[in-house]
């Protein structure tokens, strides 16, 4: 077997010895659908003044919500917005050497990205410590909920900017911040452009038949027509007709596995890193040169 699908079943093995109970939808499978989530989320979207940390309230049917942006670099409105979403169980805004960061390590090092605006967005339940976290996945409700905030904020972000901007507004994320980047085209379509990384849009399959069963609760894995019902957005995402998706898929990935979300994207040309989820998560510098080839063909000089 190929060394980097080993390293996603071995991590992926760790990972659910450390979870112990508190796996994926262990405790309730039981929530309304995205679209009835992305309907009942009321976001009180601050006053924007300067770059900096700003913390967003979000009601729910999940209940009272936390999120954040973070307006890492503003340039100006002549140069192209990048909105960045992070993957499951970052924690974005920590950018001390140690932290294992996509953002930081993606967009901060270095000067590649030094003609574009860059705002990092924090989901729900990524203020908590890991252990936090888990137990809050133990209900679907909770994670679909985290997900329609995050397409709330980007729309808030996206909405927000667009009336004065001069050049290309651009979503994008990694892993779930790639569904979250992919939900948002399927019921806004709003940006100029979207860069999912590791993500497409059949959602309930990283639960039902990846490696990342080991992480989902039983009670999910025995009935994986609700998480389609729930999570699944193909159809949605298929409608969208513009050509503004610019996909990275890992080809060895064994939790967002290429055979499944390829057909996410049609005829669409797909980026692929010869990596797995683990070590294409870590190949920053080929993410990297997606983004700023992708971003340099929609600047508007």
């Amino acid at each position: 077997m190929n060394i980097h699908a080993i390293l996603d079943k071995f991590v992926i093995g760790l990972s659910a010895l450390a979870a112990g109970k508190n796996t994926f939808f262990c405790k309730s499978i039981d929530s309304p659908a995205f679209s009835d989530h992305l309907q009942n989320v009321d976001l009180q979207f601050p006053e924007i003044k300067n770059p900096g940390k700003y913390e967003v309230v979000a009601e729910t049917l999940a209940g009272q919500l936390d999120a954040a942006f973070w307006i890492a670099q503003w340039k100006g409105n002549s140069f192209p917005i990048i909105i960045y979403h992070h993957g499951s169980n970052e924690r974005p805004f920590d950018t001390g050497w140690a932290a294992k960061n996509s953002f930081k390590n993606i967009f901060l090092s270095g000067s590649r990205f030094a003609e574009v605006n860059l705002i990092a967005l924090r989901a729900p339940f990524h203020n908590d410590s890991t252990g936090d976290y888990m137990r809050k996945m133990g209900y679907l409700n909770n994670f679909t909920a985290m997900n329609a905030v995050s397409v709330k904020l980007i729309e808030a972000l996206v909405s927000y900017y667009k009336p004065f901007m001069k050049n290309a507004i651009i979503v994008s994320g990694i892993s779930l911040g790639g569904w979250a980047t992919n939900l948002h085209r399927a019921y806004y379509n709003s940006a100029d452009a979207y860069i999912p990384v590791m993500a497409g849009a059949a959602l309930n399959a990283v639960f039902t038949s990846s490696v990342y069963r080991k992480l989902t609760g039983k009670l999910a894995r025995q009935n994986p027509q609700v998480l389609k019902t729930v999570l699944n957005f193909e159809e949605e995402f298929r409608k969208i007709s513009a050509d503004n998706v610019f996909p990275l898929l890992a080809a060895y990935d064994q939790i967002i596995t290429y055979e499944r979300q390829r057909k996410c994207y049609g005829k669409r040309a797909v980026n692929v890193l010869e990596k797995g989820h683990i070590s294409g998560a870590l190949a920053y510098g080929e993410i990297r040169q997606h983004f700023l080839a992708v971003t340099d063909s929609l600047r508007r000089s």
